[in-house]
């Protein structure tokens, strides 16, 4: 593999690191100044709100040196793409497409974390890892790795949703005659 090539993935890890430390820093911040946090996943249909802001604040956090070192590449960015479309489905997925959009965000910036995960989860972390330095070969071939990366990715997706969200419903229409 080129110097170019390792150094590419290199940089593409280390700055979906560099963004998920930030969203964690940011969501441990927020546990420390109260319950807004919980109380706003709660209001997204999330059962336990504080369990919620716990799971999120700490995956965000924890898959940071995974993802900065090339360590066990694939399932890093399952845990990035599951985060992704977890937010997308539950707090962005009728707010239009683009961030930019008031009065809240739209689901283009989630929307493509989630498919740079995936996608990079497929590329494997490069010869300028742990994954290499530890001779981690098992789940690096690219279809394998990208299996991988979407089965914790979109299949941890919907087992949390299937699990914690019981979104609102609309009071239905007045049948009255």
């Amino acid at each position: 593999m080129s110097d170019a090539v390792n150094l590419a993935l290199l940089m593409a890890r280390v700055w979906m690191g560099v963004v998920m430390g930030a969203h964690g820093v940011k969501h441990v911040q927020g546990l420390r100044s109260g319950p807004g946090m919980a109380n706003w996943l709660s209001s997204l249909g999330l059962s336990n709100g504080p369990l919620q802001a716990q799971l999120l604040t700490w995956s965000e956090i924890g898959v940071v040196p995974f993802l900065v070192l090339g360590l066990l590449t694939p399932g890093a960015y399952g845990v990035v793409a599951s985060l992704m479309l977890v937010a997308l489905v539950t707090n962005h997925r009728d707010k239009g497409f683009f961030i930019t959009a008031r009065p809240t965000e739209g689901w283009e910036y989630v929307g493509t974390l989630a498919v740079f995960a995936l996608a990079s989860g497929a590329l494997g972390p490069g010869e300028w890892s742990l994954d290499n330095a530890f001779d981690l070969e098992f789940p690096f071939e690219p279809g394998k790795a990208l299996a991988i990366a979407a089965a914790i990715g979109v299949g941890g997706t919907v087992a949390y949703l299937a699990t914690f969200w019981r979104p609102t419903r609309p009071a239905e229409a007045s049948t009255e005659h």
